[in-house]
C-alpha cells in the first residue's frame, strides 16, 4: 500500500513509478504536487496507492506531527509509523473512498469524480499489498455475485429439516387409534447435525452487516439468519473470529466454499492477503477536493437549495453560499426564524481565514438582509425577522466559519470545536457601539473534527445525519451567542406605567439607534445591546440611567425569555408604594411633562414654587414627611413617581441655583426636591382623589399615599 498526501511536494524521483500513467506534472525543483484525493490500483507496481487530503499535515509540514510524508510513502515499510497509525491509515482510507462514493452518487454530472471498474475477485493473481478498503470492496463483490451460490447452500442446509423420524416416534409416542389407523399426535423430526456451510455464511452476512452498519456500504442480505451483532461481534473482531474460522475451515472443499472463507479470514486478520485480479489501472480519485469537503458540510449542516427561496444560495450579484440554513434567531423568543450562513475552509492545517473570505462573508450576509427586505418593501409589508420598524433596529444575522482539522488522538468521536487559531472571530461596523445597525456584521470561526465529518457522510445514513444536524444547529446557536456575550451586555426592558415607549424613542432616537430592538414575544418589550469595551463604560452608563427614568431596564442573557426578570422588577417597584402607605407625597401638576422633564429628569432635582395658599401652607408643614414626588394631570393617565432622596428644604428664591428647573417663576420662596431618577410605578395612584379648587388647579399639593392610592 503506497501513501501520498495532497498538495504536498515530493521529490519526482520518489513518486515517479506511483504515478506511471497518470498525468502530472514537474516543476524546475524537480518536485511534483498532487492535487487529487482518493484511490488508484497501478499495475505497474502491482500495489494499491491512496491519496489523502492535505487536513492530515499539521502547519509544520508534518503528518501524525512528527512524520515527512515523503518518508511514509510505503506504509509497510514506513519505520517511523506506529502500529495505531498504520491501523489509522488502513480505516482512514476507507472512509475517503466512501466519501468519493457518496459524493458521486448525489451528484452525477459533477466534473470533479474520476473513476474506472472497480476491483473484482479471484483465485489468481495476487497484489503486492491488498488493503483492508480491498477486503471489504471484496466482500461485498462476492455477495453480489454468488446469490445463487447462497440459495443452493441454503436448499440443502432446510432439505430434511421437517422430515419425521418413525423409529423414534414409534418407539417414544403412543398412537391414538381412529378408522382403524394409527395416528401419533406429537412426531419426533429428525434432527441435522452443525452444518457448518450455515455457519461460514453465517459469519460472511455477519461482516456484511457490519460493514454496511459501520461504513455505510449499500449490501443486501436476503437470509432469515440469526446474525452475530454487538458485543459477540466485537468478540469476533477481537481475535474470536479467526479462531473460529481455522477451527472450520476442513469442513470445506468447493473453489467458491473456501474464496468465502479466505475473504472471511482476510477481514478478521487484517492482512490483507487475499487474491484480487486487477491487471487494468483502477482508481477512484478527486480532483478539488474542496468541493467535495463543501459537500459533505451543506449535507450535514446547511438547508438544500430546493427547499431555499430563489435568491438566498445563489444570489443576485452572482454569488453562491457555501451553506445556509433556517433556524431560529440569536435573540429571539418568538419564535421567527432567521437564516444562518456559513462557509467552509478547506485548508492546511495552522492556515488562517484570507481578508479576502471575510469580506465575502460579509457580503453574503449584506445580500441577505437585502433580498430580505426587498421581498417585503415589495409587499409594503414589514419583516420582523430582519428589521424592527420601529426602534429601526436590524436582527443579528449568524455568520460563522468551518474549518477542517485533525483529531490529536485520531478520534473519530469528537465533532466540533472553537477554533485555537488566535483570530476566532470577526466585525464589520460602520458605527461604534451599534449591534442592531444594518451595518454591524460578526462572523464566528469554528473548527470541525474531519474524521467525524468524513466518517457520517460516508455512513449515508439519513437518521444518523438528521440527529447530527439538529444538534450541530443547536450548537452553533449557543456558540454565537456565547460569543456575543463576551462583547456585548445584553438588556431587556419595558416602559414604566404612563411612559409611551414609541413616543420616547422617537424623541431619543439618536441615543438609541442601532441598540434597541424587538425580538420578543411580547411587543412591549425591548431588546438593548451595549459594548462592554471600556471606552463605552461613561456612555452606556449615562444611556441605562436616562433609560431607567422611564423603563424597567434588567440585564438578561441573550435569548432568554425576560417575562420573569421583568415582572420581577415591576413588582419590587410596585412593592415600595405599597410599604410606604401613610408617606407624604408632593404633587406637581404639570402639563406637558415629555417637554418640561428633561430640563430636571438628568439633575434628579427640581424648585416647587411656595405660594401663600392653604394648599402651600400643607406642604410647608409636612416637609419632613415627603418621601415622594408625583407629576401629573389631575387624572390617573401619564402619572410620574419617583422616591425622594433627601429631607426637602425650603429655600428663598436667591438661594435656588441657577441650573435647578423651577416649576414656576413667579414666587419668592421654593421647596427643593431631590429625588431617585428611576421612575417608580404608579399606575396604582389616583391623583383625582386630592381635592382643588378651580383657583388652586395648578397649584403644588401635599397628600398622603394611602389617600391617593
Amino acid at each position: 500500500m503506497r501513501i501520498l498526501i495532497e498538495g504536498y511536494h515530493y521529490p519526482a524521483s520518489d513518486v515517479h513509478d506511483i504515478l506511471k500513467g497518470l498525468d502530472f506534472f514537474e516543476n524546475v525543483s524537480h518536485e511534483v504536487v498532487i492535487n487529487y484525493v482518493g484511490y488508484m490500483y497501478n499495475p505497474h507496481i502491482h500495489d494499491c496507492v491512496f491519496i489523502l487530503p492535505k487536513v492530515i499535515v499539521d502547519g509544520n509540514g508534518k503528518a501524525f506531527s512528527h512524520l515527512n510524508p515523503a518518508e511514509i510513502i510505503h506504509v509497510e515499510k514506513a519505520e517511523g509509523l506506529t502500529e495505531e497509525e498504520r491501523k489509522f491509515i488502513y480505516e482512514f482510507a476507507v472512509w475517503i473512498y466512501r466519501s468519493l462514493c457518496v459524493f458521486d452518487k448525489y451528484h452525477p454530472k459533477n466534473d470533479i469524480i474520476y473513476h474506472k471498474q472497480m476491483l473484482q475477485v479471484s483465485m489468481s493473481h495476487r497484489h503486492m499489498s491488498n488493503t483492508y478498503l480491498e477486503v471489504l470492496l471484496a466482500l461485498i463483490e462476492f455477495n453480489r455475485k454468488n446469490q445463487n451460490f447462497f440459495m443452493t447452500i441454503l436448499k440443502n442446509i432446510h432439505s430434511g429439516h421437517n422430515k419425521i423420524n418413525w423409529t423414534r416416534t414409534i418407539a417414544h409416542s403412543t398412537a391414538v387409534v381412529q378408522k382403524n389407523e394409527p395416528i401419533y399426535l406429537n412426531p419426533i423430526n429428525k434432527k441435522r447435525q452443525i452444518n457448518f456451510d450455515e455457519e461460514l455464511l453465517i459469519i460472511f452476512f455477519s461482516i456484511l452487516h457490519h460493514i454496511n452498519c459501520k461504513y455505510g456500504f449499500p449490501v443486501s442480505i436476503n437470509v432469515g439468519f440469526n446474525l452475530i451483532t454487538g458485543a459477540k461481534f466485537k468478540n469476533y473482531l477481537n481475535g474470536f473470529g479467526k479462531v473460529r474460522l481455522r477451527q472450520i475451515k476442513y469442513k470445506y472443499f468447493s473453489d467458491k466454499a473456501l474464496e468465502l472463507w479466505g475473504l472471511c479470514y482476510a477481514f478478521f486478520d487484517k492482512s490483507h492477503n487475499i487474491s484480487v485480479a486487477s491487471e487494468l489501472q483502477e482508481y477512484l480519485i478527486a480532483q478539488n477536493y474542496n468541493i467535495v469537503f463543501e459537500a459533505m458540510i451543506d449535507e450535514l449542516v446547511g438547508d438544500k437549495k430546493e427547499n431555499l427561496p430563489k435568491g438566498l444560495k445563489d444570489q443576485e450579484d452572482g454569488k453562491r453560499v457555501d451553506h445556509i440554513y433556517e433556524d431560529v434567531g440569536l435573540t429571539n423568543t418568538n419564535g421567527k426564524s432567521i437564516y444562518y450562513i456559513g462557509d467552509s475552509k478547506y485548508y492546511k492545517l495552522g492556515n488562517n481565514i484570507t481578508a479576502e473570505s471575510v469580506y465575502k462573508q460579509y457580503t453574503y450576509a449584506r445580500n441577505v438582509i437585502q433580498w430580505n427586505m426587498n421581498l417585503f418593501l415589495d409587499n409594503q409589508e414589514e419583516e420582523t425577522c430582519y428589521r424592527n420598524n420601529l426602534t429601526e433596529g436590524y436582527n443579528i444575522v449568524p455568520n460563522f466559519f468551518i474549518s477542517a482539522r485533525m483529531d490529536e488522538d485520531l478520534s473519530y468521536s469528537q465533532d466540533i470545536y472553537r477554533t485555537e487559531k488566535e483570530k476566532k472571530s470577526f466585525i464589520s461596523r460602520h458605527f461604534e457601539n451599534r449591534l442592531f445597525d444594518r451595518d454591524t456584521l460578526l462572523i464566528s470561526h469554528y473548527d470541525v473534527n474531519f474524521l467525524y465529518i468524513v466518517s457520517l457522510y460516508a455512513q449515508d445514513n439519513d437518521s444518523t445525519k438528521k440527529q447530527w444536524k439538529q444538534k450541530v444547529r443547536k450548537r452553533f446557536r449557543e456558540e454565537i451567542q456565547e460569543m456575543l456575550k463576551s462583547r456585548f451586555a445584553f438588556y431587556a426592558m419595558t416602559a414604566h406605567p404612563g411612559v409611551n415607549a414609541e413616543e420616547y424613542i422617537k424623541a431619543n432616537f439618536q441615543s438609541v439607534l442601532g441598540k434597541l430592538y424587538q425580538p420578543y414575544h411580547r411587543k412591549e418589550y425591548f431588546s438593548l445591546a451595549l459594548d462592554k469595551d471600556e471606552k463605552y463604560k461613561d456612555e452606556n452608563d449615562t444611556l441605562l440611567n436616562e433609560l431607567r427614568k422611564s423603563f424597567y431596564v434588567e440585564e438578561v442573557c441573550i435569548g432568554a425569555d425576560p417575562e420573569n426578570v421583568l415582572t420581577a422588577a415591576i413588582n419590587q417597584k410596585d412593592s415600595v408604594i405599597i410599604k410606604s402607605g401613610t408617606i407624604g407625597v408632593l404633587m406637581v401638576m404639570m402639563e406637558q411633562y415629555e417637554t418640561k422633564s428633561a430640563k430636571f429628569l438628568p439633575s434628579g432635582q427640581i424648585a416647587i414654587g411656595i405660594k401663600y395658599t392653604k394648599d402651600s401652607m400643607e406642604i410647608v408643614e409636612h416637609l419632613a414627611e415627603i418621601g415622594y414626588i408625583l407629576f401629573h394631570k389631575r387624572k390617573d393617565e401619564d402619572q410620574h413617581l419617583y422616591q425622594v432622596v433627601k429631607k426637602v428644604v425650603l429655600l428663598p428664591e436667591e438661594d435656588i441655583p441657577a441650573d435647578v428647573y423651577r416649576n414656576i417663576t413667579t414666587v419668592k420662596m421654593y421647596a427643593l426636591v431631590q429625588f431617585e431618577k428611576t421612575e417608580l410605578d404608579s399606575s396604582s395612584l389616583h391623583s383625582s382623589r386630592k381635592a382643588y379648587t378651580p383657583e388652586t388647579r395648578y397649584d403644588a399639593q401635599y397628600s398622603v399615599i394611602d389617600i391617593i392610592n
